[in-house]
């Protein structure tokens, strides 16, 4: 038989037991993420899928858990020019992943909040594919929503602000 000896065990493994792990994969798909920079990456050969995520966020109950919202210390600035800016980014909820966000369940249906919306936490505020896996983005407190900073379909990136609640 030309079959190296890997490839047949790994098959006669699969087979007998389910899906075997090729840590020999796993390690250089990490090797990988680490070189690129990437948070993740996935790989499907046939039945078989493996991803690799790098720094993930802890779900709970289907809904991921929001990375803590940190305020940045104000720098000083004169009285007569506040900077809008700052207020912004420290009471805003950040992407937790790297995807594509949609304000919206279905394209043409209304949105989950517009601004001057009540929420409460736990209130589903968008979701954000990411390997084609739609992931509820939740209010992490109670609160108005005041601005949405991003468009329907958007890609957006790991920590982006997406919508100030306050």
């Amino acid at each position: 038989m030309a079959e190296s000896k890997g490839t047949t065990d790994k098959s006669a493994a699969a087979s007998a037991s389910g899906m075997k792990v090729d840590t020999k994969l796993v390690r250089q798909l990490a090797d990988m993420l680490a070189e690129t920079g990437l948070t993740e990456i996935e790989v499907e050969d046939g039945d078989r899928r493996i991803r690799v995520v790098k720094n993930a966020l802890p779900y709970a109950g289907g809904i991921p858990a929001q990375a803590p919202v940190v305020a940045a210390p104000a720098s000083p600035a004169p009285a007569a020019a506040p900077e809008p800016a700052a207020p912004v980014a420290a009471n805003a909820i950040r992407s937790p992943m790297v995807g594509t966000a949609y304000l919206s369940g279905e394209p043409g249906s209304d949105p989950f909040v517009k601004v001057g919306d009540k929420v409460k936490p736990g209130d589903t505020l968008l979701i954000i594919e990411a390997m084609k896996v739609m992931n509820p983005i939740a209010a992490t407190a109670a609160g108005t929503v005041q601005q949405i900073l991003i468009e329907n379909a958007q890609p957006v990136e790991f920590d982006q602000p997406l919508i100030v609640v306050a």
